[in-house]
């Protein structure tokens, strides 16, 4: 049987339409673990990059934990979770939150730090204080930086998560590792491809944030460029 074959058994099976077992109820699953690494990896890192990246202080530092916890195994590190606390949430969690939140506080240290050091003094001369230029200046400047960071999380996330299969927790991961076992081809690559889908789909979603959470004069300048583009 061909791929489209085994796609077609895999999206047609009554299984996949109701139940445990169903298309809808695994992304869910999916999403939501996913979702709540991403939460807790933005709560981590965000706070710390603002700092960091205001200050100064410490960014060296940043960048060689950051390139170690990168290199730490996901599934290494799930294996080792669920050996000391159990087959639980928290077994996926903290290995997905490892992995997310290094982009995210690489790309807030980075956005505030790029800030224009000009705006950062205009900003200080007619009176704010430097907390008021963080979150009124430093910050809506950075906000594309911090979501890219949050793009790249969110989708390494979406990838990794998967092997909540492996401790027999849920998500989209059950058809990959589930149907690698029993052979269940379709099931396998039906899995993937929604994996894959769920990835692309997080990818447009943030590019529309992005774009969204430019200055206008960034925008109105981007927007200026194309139509001179498509007239020319």
């Amino acid at each position: 049987m061909n791929w489209i074959g085994w796609l077609t058994t895999f999206f047609t099976a009554p299984a996949r339409q109701s139940g445990p077992d169903a298309i809808a109820h695994r992304v869910a699953e999916h999403l939501a673990l996913s979702g709540e690494a991403l939460f807790y990896a933005a709560l981590l890192a965000v706070p710390l990059g603002l700092l960091i990246g205001y200050t100064g202080r410490g960014a060296v530092a940043v960048t060689a934990l950051t390139g170690v916890a990168r290199a730490l195994p996901t599934l290494g590190l799930v294996t080792l979770a669920v050996l000391v606390g159990g087959v639980t949430d928290t077994a996926i969690l903290l290995p997905l939150v490892a992995l997310a939140a290094p982009p995210v506080l690489v790309a807030t240290v980075e956005g505030i730090r790029g800030t224009d050091p000009d705006l950062r003094d205009a900003a200080l001369g007619i009176g704010l204080t430097n907390r008021q230029v963080l979150w009124q200046v430093c910050l809506p400047n950075a906000l594309p930086t911090i979501l890219s960071g949050l793009r790249t999380a969110a989708v390494q996330v979406i990838a990794t998560a998967t092997v909540a299969a492996y401790v027999g927790l849920g998500g989209l991961g059950r058809y990959v590792i589930d149907g690698l076992a029993t052979r269940d081809f379709p099931a396998t690559l039906g899995g993937a491809l929604l994996v894959v889908l769920l990835a692309v789909a997080t990818q447009l979603l943030f590019a529309g944030l992005i774009r969204y959470a430019l200055p206008r004069g960034v925008r109105a300048q981007r927007a200026a460029g194309a139509e001179t583009a498509r007239s020319s």
